[in-house]
């Protein structure tokens, strides 16, 4: 059986209303309107008037009428003013969104750069397989040095020879002017003096002699005794350092100037023109 259509009591409704409002869910939305007339003929009146509340939840006010709107046909326009800011808005972060894509076009250029700089070192180093140079003492014979003289002042000179290996088969080495080395008795400098400017080619042996020398150094008691006290013994450490400024040769181009820093620890048997070296030990750095 059909129930009969539901028609709004008369008695419900006001004479006049000024506006009426509608009530939005998920799919609906509650406005409020003025009511130009009231008429029951007019278009609002004949809505679908509010239907009864479930029970616990609360429903319209009486005289509220209930227009139902699709979803789809609700148009999400801002208004004038909002539309004014989000384009003073859009147009304040357009410069930083500019600079945002050049920082990370550097970045990404930076980054490809260091990439192809280990590439290229990488691939060199396989293709050149590059060796450390050797060094060692080969010689070392004083004059001038008189421990059985009283006087405390000497004038020593050491002739040096220095042995240098270049084990590489596809680097040279090009030993620069103003290389200079130093021996000493603990922390006395007993002489000084340069090395000879050289080219020195692939798989090469060189010897480099050099004369270190001192003038008028004066030694204390103390380390006079200690030097005549390990001659006695056969062993009087010396140490000798060593300062060469070279570049290095990779098929036909040329390196930056690098320094070569050799250290050698050496001990002969005496301080005389005929010593002979019991021990030496030199170990090396580089300044890039």
């Amino acid at each position: 059986m059909t129930s009969p259509p539901f028609s709004p009591p008369t008695d419900r409704i006001p004479p006049r209303t000024d506006s009426f409002s509608t009530t939005t869910s998920s799919d609906h939305r509650t406005t409020t309107t003025s009511l130009p007339s009231s008429s029951p003929d007019h278009p609002l009146y004949t809505a679908k008037r509010a239907a009864p509340s479930l029970p616990g939840k609360a429903g319209p006010p009486p005289g509220t009428y209930v227009i139902q709107i699709p979803k789809e046909q609700i148009y999400r326009i801002p208004p004038p003013e909002n539309a004014k800011r989000f384009d003073y808005l859009s147009r304040r972060k357009a410069p930083r969104s500019r600079c945002c894509i050049y920082f990370c076009w550097f970045l990404s250029a930076v980054a490809f750069l260091f990439l192809l700089a280990g590439v290229t070192a990488a691939v060199l180093y396989l293709v050149f397989q590059p060796k450390s140079p050797k060094y060692s003492v080969q010689s070392f014979s004083v004059k001038g040095f008189n421990l059985s003289s009283s006087s405390a002042m000497i004038s020593p000179e050491f002739d040096v020879t220095i042995r240098a290996d270049n084990p590489n088969k596809r680097i040279g080495i090009y030993y620069l002017t103003g290389s200079y080395g130093d021996v000493y008795y603990n922390d006395v400098r007993l002489g000084t003096g340069s090395l000879p400017a050289f080219y020195q080619g692939k798989k090469n042996v060189t010897a480099l002699s050099t004369a270190l020398r001192g003038s008028g150094i004066k030694l204390t008691s103390e380390a006079h005794k200690a030097l005549a006290n390990g001659e006695r013994k056969g062993a009087v450490p010396l140490r000798l350092y060593l300062r060469a400024p070279v570049k290095m040769k990779v098929g036909a181009v040329k390196t930056w100037t690098i320094t070569v820093k050799v250290n050698c620890e050496v001990t002969v048997n005496n301080i005389t023109v005929n010593s002979k070296i019991v021990s030496e030990n030199c170990d090396y750095d580089v300044d890039m």
